[in-house]
């Protein structure tokens, strides 16, 4: 049940918009939920329930989420998909001023289906953290633990057991422990999980860094189930901006950067070259500076990585294993048409982002014509589903 409490301010709701004609299939590799308030009704431990995260009432009539005496306000940039452009704000949305496709699974397929979108990954939202950061930061690890299991569980009850064919299970770690992390992929991977949201930096959550040995457990649980990290920008609370006062607009524009380190550090971490077989989703990360990447690369490796590095005695350069290991997705990227064959075709994938304020839908499906539509049959195929569905083993119509 949603709480009932006065509105605050004027919000509009859009009505829903005429079903897209739907000439590609496609599956979306970057979308949110934001979490209802129920979910962790039922799921936490009796001796630890009193604690769960909880939605509360401000006297303004605000909603937030309440855990460990912190606010968690669901920002409204998060949700405005279906509201008029004019109303977007930053300020704090309750769930009735929210399309309801962004919390309830049986309406977001509704919402799915108006745009033409078949499947979709979904991230959570802020009381989680992007990659469950929230939970593993509890003062209380024993009750972190609970909520990053109740998480888990819901996603695998409702959001995605409600419609298996239509979600591709996403979990949340707990990043306190890499051991315990590894233990719970293994048992989320039984029961069909295909996907991980890891923080992109863990080192910037506070965190031993990708380059430390700390997370192999974890990584290597990973590669044995074939389940997919996906790096989420903005999922370890880093910006690239380094201005006092900068305003949303630059951090945003800058979304790419986050992608572009974010991936370099991995690589020169050697992760991909540890655990060859793993598999790693740059999320909602855009696309355009992977040329730039893969062009230092190769110029690093015969210039200034002359010397003794890590590198040395590995088969592949790093270039190499950025497209053998490295998945990326687009949201609009109109320089990609011309680059994706320096890319790879077989390594570029869709994302809606949908609620968000970058999100395409409903247009998803004009866009992808507009983009894309000039392309093989079999290139456009392969960039809206085929790689998908490949890379988190999932079906297709």
């Amino acid at each position: 049940m949603i709480p009932e409490a006065p509105v605050m301010g004027s919000v509009t709701l859009l009505a829903d918009p005429e079903p897209r004609p739907a000439r590609y299939t496609i599956v979306s590799v970057d979308d949110h939920l934001i979490e209802p308030p129920d979910l962790f009704a039922g799921r936490i431990p009796a001796p630890l329930a009193g604690g769960a995260p909880r939605v509360i009432e401000g006297e303004d009539g605000s909603q937030a989420w309440l855990y460990e005496d912190k606010l968690y306000p669901n920002i409204g940039l998060n949700a405005v998909a279906g509201r008029p452009i004019e109303e977007w704000s930053m300020e704090p949305a309750r769930f009735d001023q929210m399309r309801r496709g962004c919390w309830d699974i049986h309406a977001r397929i509704r919402d799915m289906d108006l745009a033409g979108i078949w499947a979709s990954v979904c991230f959570p939202s802020l009381i989680a953290g992007f990659a469950g950061s929230v939970f593993s930061q509890s003062r209380d690890q024993a009750l972190g633990l609970a909520c990053v299991r109740a998480w888990n569980d819901w996603h695998a009850e409702v959001w995605a057991g409600s419609y298996p064919q239509r979600i591709i299970p996403l979990q949340i770690p707990w990043l306190s422990d890499p051991e315990v992390a590894a233990e719970e992929v293994r048992r989320n991977a039984a029961r069909g999980f295909r996907a991980l949201s890891f923080p992109e930096n863990p080192a910037h959550l506070g965190l031993a860094s990708m380059h430390s040995g700390h997370w192999d457990p974890l990584l290597r649980a990973c590669e044995q189930t074939q389940t997919v990290i996906c790096l989420h920008t903005g999922s370890s609370f880093w910006t690239p901006v380094s201005s006092p006062g900068a305003p949303l607009e630059e951090i945003t524009t800058l979304f790419s950067v986050n992608a572009l380190v974010c991936a370099a550090d991995w690589l020169w971490s050697l992760v991909p070259v540890r655990f060859p077989e793993i598999r790693i989703a740059m999320s909602e990360g855009g696309i355009g500076w992977v040329p730039m990447l893969l062009d230092r690369l190769d110029y690093v490796m015969t210039h200034s990585a002359q010397g003794e590095n890590a590198w040395h005695g590995t088969d592949l350069s790093p270039s190499q294993v950025l497209q053998r290991n490295f998945w990326f997705c687009t949201i609009d990227d109109p320089s990609l048409v011309p680059l994706r064959h320096r890319i790879g075709v077989d390594r570029i994938m869709v994302d809606v982002d949908f609620p968000h304020a970058d999100t395409t839908w409903p247009d998803t499906q004009l866009l992808v014509e507009q983009r894309f539509g000039a392309l093989p049959d079999d290139e456009i195929r392969a960039i809206t589903c085929e790689n998908a569905a490949r890379l988190f083993r999932f079906p297709l119509p």
